[in-house]
């Protein structure tokens, strides 16, 4: 009898090893993030990412509420880029400043966005990051169409702008993100998003696409929490913007209700779209080939490992690997649902 108990004992010390090699293999396949600070060396951000267990991450490339930004020192961006082939962090994202606003009707202030989204992108091609991420921005005391026109320009501007030799040969990609859609904030209808794409995108030589955040989706009214809302979700994304053009998702739960219109993120788990919400999102076929990107609050310390470490928990286990086809088909509408087990 001592002897049957020791070996079910031994069983199931065996299958919860194989389930976490299978958490582990599984999340390593997804690519999971968390925005990580640059302070003191902009190396550290890579290196904290990867002490979190994430295998992507965001950064601002200088203060987001500073006008005026230094260079990065290239013996520190050496050391970034050494960091990340060490741990495969990729992609890397930059958010611009919170001070930019390209849609302004203020002159003083979109010659400063203009000036400083230019810096934002130099600042980026020089550290090799893949991304940038950009908020369209305020079209207060202006129409809706002269504020797209507004952004719209402001970005060929600053595209233009930029130092050429960076420029050449660069694969960035300027992601406009959608926005929870508080009074005059462009981007929360995503044919707003679409329209900038579309107006900038003659202009400039670089690509233009789409950064989705969860927790801004939710409060601009999309119930993203429940199996009908994410569908639809999704088929308002691939109709309006193509979800082959919206590499980055920032995983944000929403701390206020829907619709609410009110941009305040909760940790993983304890907001409205919940965690139920968040495996339906993790396990859909048609973005799991989509960086997920953590910009959640750290109210106390542990916190930013505690939101990598629940994400990742709500990552499901597959019967099998879905190809392109079956992925497409997936999710789309009038599509069948391929379901897995958890």
């Amino acid at each position: 009898m001592i002897a049957y108990y020791r070996h079910g004992a031994a069983a199931s010390a065996r299958v919860a090893r194989y389930q976490k090699y299978r958490a582990l293999r599984l999340s390593l396949d997804l690519r999971i993030g968390i925005h990580t600070s640059t302070a003191g060396s902009i190396e550290r951000s890579a290196i904290k990412a990867h002490e979190l267990g994430a295998n992507t991450f965001q950064i601002f490339s200088s203060s987001p509420r500073m006008w005026r930004a230094k260079p990065p020192d290239p013996a520190q961006v050496h050391l970034l880029k050494r960091e990340r082939e060490r741990h495969d962090l990729k992609p890397l994202v930059v958010h611009d400043s919170y001070l930019i606003n390209l849609a302004s009707a203020d002159p003083v202030i979109r010659q400063r966005s203009i000036e400083a989204f230019t810096g934002e992108i130099e600042r980026s091609l020089v550290i090799g990051a893949e991304y940038l991420v950009a908020h369209p921005g305020n079209y207060k005391d202006l129409t809706l169409e002269q504020g797209l026109l507004n952004v719209a320009e402001g970005l060929a501007k600053s595209w233009r702008a930029a130092d050429s030799a960076l420029k050449r040969g660069a694969a960035l990609t300027i992601l406009l993100e959608n926005t929870a859609g508080a009074r005059n904030q462009l981007g929360a209808d995503f044919g707003d998003l679409a329209t900038l794409r579309t107006l900038a995108g003659p202009y400039l030589d670089i690509p233009i696409g789409y950064c989705l955040d969860t927790c801004h989706c939710y409060v601009s009214g999309r119930d993203i929490s429940t199996e009908a809302g994410l569908a639809a979700f999704i088929r308002e994304a691939d109709d309006s913007l193509g979800l082959d053009h919206v590499p980055v998702i920032h995983a944000n739960d929403a701390k206020t209700a829907l619709g609410s219109h009110l941009d305040r993120h909760a940790h993983i788990g304890a907001g409205y779209i919940g965690k139920e919400g968040f495996r339906r999102i993790l396990s859909h076929p048609r973005l799991r080939d989509k960086a997920f990107i953590l910009e959640t609050p750290v109210d106390k310390p542990g916190d930013d490992l505690r939101n990598v470490t629940a994400l990742k928990e709500l990552v499901p286990f597959p019967n099998k690997r879905l190809t392109t086809t079956e992925s497409k088909r997936s999710g789309t509408s009038g599509g069948r649902t391929i379901r897995r087990s958890t």
